[in-house]
């Protein structure tokens, strides 16, 4: 059985780091999955058997948020005790608000558009690469760990949850212009 009061990094085997091996991480998570999975103990007493689904979870929790690089980035900040709740998350970041703005309106524009999924695959592909700019700016910021980097580590992670936001925006509008084909 594992240890339930590891960090996720430590359930893993892995360094407390932004950066890391995502195949190291999912063949490690197939090794502990092998290892906990419920149907093992499908004959264990029931004692064992919630232990095993219990450690299942956990498990299944823990990779999820480390496969995904905006919820390492705030696990990761919560493991140094930085506040990121969600709900009161923003950016004072003026030119990026007035972006979003931008990008929000050409979202609206799509619809109108004489090639609307051309037009939306362009405007995909650019809030893609800014997603993958907020990603190798956490990669420094959370790299050294001084107070002012994971500031800026904290502002970085609200701007890529409005990416992100914007983003599955489009992918539904995607979905659903398809559709209408």
């Amino acid at each position: 059985m594992i240890d339930l009061s590891k960090n996720h990094f430590d359930l893993f085997g892995l360094p407390v780091a932004f950066v890391l091996d995502v195949a190291e991480l999912s063949g490690r998570y197939r090794e502990l999955q092998r290892v906990v999975h419920p149907d093992r103990f499908a004959s264990a007493s029931d004692q064992e058997q919630r232990l095993a689904l219990q450690q299942a979870t956990q498990v299944n929790e823990a990779f999820e948020i480390l496969r995904d690089p905006l919820k390492r980035a705030i696990y990761l900040l919560q493991l140094q005790g930085v506040d990121t709740d969600q709900a009161t998350a923003t950016t004072r970041d003026a030119a990026f608000l007035m972006q979003q703005m931008e990008l929000r309106e050409a979202l609206a524009e799509t619809r109108s558009d004489p090639n609307p999924l051309a037009r939306l695959d362009d405007l995909m592909r650019k809030i893609g690469a800014m997603l993958q700019s907020q990603v190798a700016e956490l990669a420094v910021q959370l790299e050294t760990g001084t107070p002012e980097q994971l500031e800026s580590a904290r502002e970085s992670v609200s701007k890529m949850q409005f990416l992100n936001k914007l983003f599955n925006e489009a992918e539904a509008l995607e979905a659903e212009l398809e559709e209408a084909n």
